[in-house]
């Protein structure tokens, strides 16, 4: 048996399906890959563990927040097989969606031995969700993304100052379940009252339906034809960091499985409401901002990085200022400071792009780490290089499987239909013919 091979490089372990899907999470996890000081190896589970990893040790691993998007973790039994062997290693865990399964998230901390957390949870609130309920021994904020070179490069193609843009307010959301309470609601009340009272020469392209949404480049192809988008901070006004409230939900979903969120709040939400909000600010308003796109967005904190006025026109809750926002809006010169503002303060600046946000992710590790070495570099970027590699391989293999499965399952469909075609007694004959069993009539 060979002796297994300590590598100084950082182990990035996520979850991607192959298929196609918002570009978020690949922008995170890649900007390790393009900014880090460190050597880092990433490795998609969705793949399966990949064999090559069993002789290696690495300094560290990072748990990307992919990996924990639903009560279902993400890890299966071979990859826990081999994190046990690294037990030495510093551990980094990234969160989002942190508000529910947080029972199991917890025990994923101490059974994992994870020294610290990136959550997008206030500093107020680290007290009564990690630090009462883990061992983890540092708690640090992060935002949900950032500014990434490939909308820059969508604003080079794109953006032409002056240009006009056929959508005067376009808009995606979704509706989510009521479970995450009143503020994960406002993503799609903003459109649907904003609807409700926009002129009828304003020209929109604003829906909630899921058939609707866009993803990747097009996305950005769609902000920049838009001179204004709507929004509100992203997050929920619900947490469930016992396990109780999402009993009581189920228990209320049993009872009555299309029960309303009016009816749902007055009934058990409502005693739930804020009791550990997590709002934030979304990267879609990163991107708005590289594409030059007005944000009309609901009141809100946004981090304290946006300002109403500044980087965004204000929409109040109950829209009493409907009138205002879109006069100002509608005002080029207003609408055009408002633009520029948002481009030099969150792009331009750089202060929230993935290099800045990878710098200080590397500023990070050391300080917590207090040990960090780079004795083999060289070796560890040549393993990084070949585990890209390895993934691209991998990924296109899997890629193609799942093309053919869907060209088979195509054509069983178009074969099934076909036969219908046929009248029931030349099917019959056939079979006969063929030496099969006749079928009794339906």
């Amino acid at each position: 048996m060979l002796t297994p091979r300590h590598v100084d490089a950082i182990l990035l372990i996520y979850h991607h399906p192959v298929a196609r899907n918002a570009p978020t999470i690949m922008e995170h996890v890649t900007s390790f890959e393009r900014y880090s000081r460190f050597p880092i190896v990433r490795v998609n589970t969705e793949l399966g563990f990949d064999s090559r990893l069993r002789d290696l040790r690495f300094a560290a691993v990072l748990f990307h927040y992919s990996l924990f998007g639903s009560e279902r973790h993400l890890i299966g039994p071979t990859w826990r097989e081999y994190l046990e062997t690294m037990a030495d290693a510093y551990k980094v865990a990234f969160f989002q969606d942190e508000y529910h399964g947080c029972r199991k998230r917890f025990a994923f901390i101490d059974d994992w031995q994870v020294d610290c957390v990136y959550t997008l949870y206030d500093p107020c609130h680290w007290h009564e969700l990690y630090l009462k309920h883990t061992r983890v021994s540092r708690v640090r904020h992060t935002l949900a993304g950032y500014v990434d070179e490939a909308v820059l490069a969508c604003r080079r193609r794109w953006v032409r100052r002056g240009a006009t843009r056929p959508i005067d307010v376009g808009y995606r959301a979704r509706k989510l379940p009521h479970y995450m309470g009143a503020g994960a609601q406002e993503k799609w009340w903003v459109a649907r009252d904003f609807l409700a009272r926009s002129a009828p020469d304003l020209v929109t392209d604003i829906s909630w339906r899921e058939e609707d949404r866009i993803y990747g480049n097009d996305w950005y192809r769609f902000l920049a034809n838009c001179r204004g988008t709507l929004g509100a901070e992203s997050g929920v006004s619900i947490s469930d960091p016992e396990g109780d409230f999402i009993a009581a939900w189920l228990e209320l979903l049993a009872e009555q499985p299309d029960i309303g969120f009016e009816e749902a709040s007055e009934r058990l939400l409502c005693r739930y409401e804020n009791n550990i909000p997590l709002r934030t600010i979304s990267p879609r308003c990163f991107e708005a901002a590289a594409l030059d796109t007005c944000q009309l967005l609901l009141e809100g904190d946004y981090n304290g990085i946006l300002v109403p006025w500044r980087h965004y026109l204000p929409l109040a809750r109950d829209f009493s200022n409907f009138d205002d926002v879109m006069r100002a809006f509608n005002d080029p010169a207003t609408r055009g400071i408002i633009v520029e503002t948002a481009y030099q303060d969150l792009v331009a600046s750089g202060k929230y792009s993935y290099r800045s946000f990878v710098a200080g992710f590397d500023e990070a590790l050391i300080e917590d780490s207090g040990w960090w070495r780079l004795h083999q570099e060289q070796d560890a970027r040549q393993l990084q290089a070949e585990f890209r590699s390895r993934e691209r391989r991998r990924h296109s293999r899997r890629a193609a499987q799942l093309a053919l499965s869907r060209h088979k399952a195509l054509a069983r469909k178009t074969c099934d239909r076909a036969v219908q075609l046929i009248p029931l007694e030349w099917r019959q004959r056939l079979r006969e013919l063929l030496g099969l069993p006749r079928r009794p009539p339906l």
